[in-house]
């Protein structure tokens, strides 16, 4: 599949990626494009190629074939250009944990080459969309595990870059603190085109506007939530429950314009039936059956759409039998973090978490 020129309003458009480790294909011709203001969902079960891409989306890993383009601009042709445009969040930020937050954004700073006289605006200006105003002279090893991962976000977000590419924003967060991260997030995405990766479904299924699943490195869907969930449900479903006899209501419903299908459904309340209706496809049938309750005196206690969860559709999509000689392609075979590749010296100190 060959991604559309930018003249349709991608900031992002990634074309034919492929990447190879020996005779392990980690990514196997990857395409799919992102228009500007998107929060876009990538999803994929371990294995299956989603921090490669991210890496090679990053510029610092080179893809074996295919490219990457930013605004139409090559990163294999320009990657230092293309780099100043992107903001990182690896899954595991590589903090540097005897620093505190101020010393760890000014390093931070000074790996992306900001203009000295504008550093500490642009560093005060990242903790305050961050929220990390409140510990910036802390230790970061004596953060909690959601003040270090905004701690990263937060350098990710120095310079203003158009694009922000999060790894698992959300790995290791409490309920509350997830909540902070997608408040956050929400935010972000009025003045950034975000990639997000992540296991959560539920938070992919609530932040993203477009959704694409890969398995053992090649696409197997994209849509929004809704057209994943659709496209796989086959024939849609509605359940109903009425107030009234069951076989009266079940020949009413059969008669009913575009539908399919009337099944009896297990009913608790007395006095009422329930039934599984199954409609032609793109076809709603809800206005047809509210006239003919109305008509038939069948007051209607419940009617919801009954169908596949985006849960549901992405163990479908991902269950496909594993290639011959398959090496989990997030494994970190010759992979190395933003971090690793800028700093090329001194070994990253231990992260191990530690409780405020």
């Amino acid at each position: 599949m060959i991604v559309k020129e930018s003249e349709d309003g991608n900031v992002i458009e990634v074309c034919g990626l492929t990447k190879r480790y020996g005779r392990h294909v980690a990514v196997d011709r990857l395409s799919f494009s992102v228009g500007k203001g998107q929060i876009y969902g990538f999803l994929g079960p371990n294995g299956a190629g989603k921090s490669t891409t991210m890496n090679i989306m990053t510029g610092f890993l080179g893809a074996t074939e295919g490219d990457v383009l930013i605004d139409g601009v090559s990163i294999s042709e320009n990657p230092d250009g293309v780099k100043r445009r992107i903001g990182y969040l690896p899954e595991q930020p590589p903090l540097y944990t005897d620093m505190t937050v101020s010393e760890y954004l000014s390093f931070a700073a000074e790996l992306k080459k900001l203009p000295k006289p504008e550093r500490r605006t642009l560093i005060e200006e990242a903790m305050e969309m961050t929220g990390i105003e409140s510990v910036k002279n802390r230790l970061i090893r004596n953060l909690s595990k959601g003040y270090k991962q905004r701690v990263g976000l937060a350098q990710a977000l120095l310079g203003y870059p158009e694009i922000l590419i999060l790894d698992e924003p959300m790995v290791g967060l409490d309920p509350k603190q997830i909540i902070e991260m997608r408040a956050l997030i929400r935010g972000l995405a009025e003045k950034h085109t975000i990639i997000l990766s992540s296991h959560i479904l539920s938070e992919v299924q609530e932040l993203c506007d477009t959704i694409l699943i890969i398995n053992y490195g090649r696409m197997v869907a994209t849509g929004t939530p809704a057209e994943l969930e659709q496209e796989l449900a086959g024939m849609p479903e509605l359940v109903l429950t009425v107030r009234g006899d069951g076989k009266k209501a079940e020949k009413a419903l059969v008669g009913i314009p575009g539908v399919v299908k009337v099944t009896p459904a297990p009913c608790r309340e007395a006095g009422a039936a329930a039934f599984h209706m199954k409609s032609a496809p793109d076809t709603d049938i809800r206005e047809g059956v509210f006239r003919c309750c109305v008509e038939k005196n069948l007051p209607i206690l419940q009617m919801e759409r009954a169908g596949m969860t985006l849960e549901d559709v992405f163990l479908r999509l991902t269950a496909a039998v594993e290639p011959d000689e398959t090496v989990p392609a997030d494994s970190g075979s010759g992979d190395e973090s933003i971090w690793e590749v800028r700093t090329k010296g001194p070994e990253m100190p231990d992260t191990k978490e530690e409780t405020e």
